[in-house]
């Protein structure tokens, strides 16, 4: 099964996928100077969102969703399924959440599956 996890900017328009995360809940690096024209590809600006007592929280009840999703879509026979994460601009929290699930999944898919990470956004703004 081939899997895309894609980082999007909600004001850029919503994207096609079957399941779309909001994670505008979490600390917003724009709002810190020396973050704002970092991406969440950076250490400090992905540790800025992560490090968050809500960051830390998502990520703990979020992943085992991500097991079990993961698993009924196989079971169903999907050969693809598009997940997208979301924030306001898609440069920091979304980049920054992508990438640590990224990680994440690739320790847990099978060698016949195929993950596609991306950042939509991530240049705009």
């Amino acid at each position: 099964m081939k899997l895309t996890l894609f980082s999007f900017g909600f004001k850029y328009g919503q994207p096609e996928a079957e399941m779309l995360w909001d994670v505008r809940f979490l600390p917003n690096p724009y709002w810190v100077p020396t973050l704002r024209e970092h991406t969440g590809l950076e250490k400090p600006v992905a540790d800025y969102v992560l490090s968050s007592d809500a960051g830390q929280e998502f990520v703990q009840r979020f992943e085992p969703l991500l097991f079990f999703l993961w698993d009924k879509y196989k079971a169903m026979g999907r050969e693809k399924v598009h997940w997208g994460i979301g924030c306001t601009g898609g440069r920091h929290r979304s980049v920054a959440i992508t990438m640590h699930l990224s990680c994440f999944l690739e320790a847990y898919l099978h060698s016949n599956d195929e993950l596609v990470v991306y950042s939509r956004d991530i240049e705009k703004g």
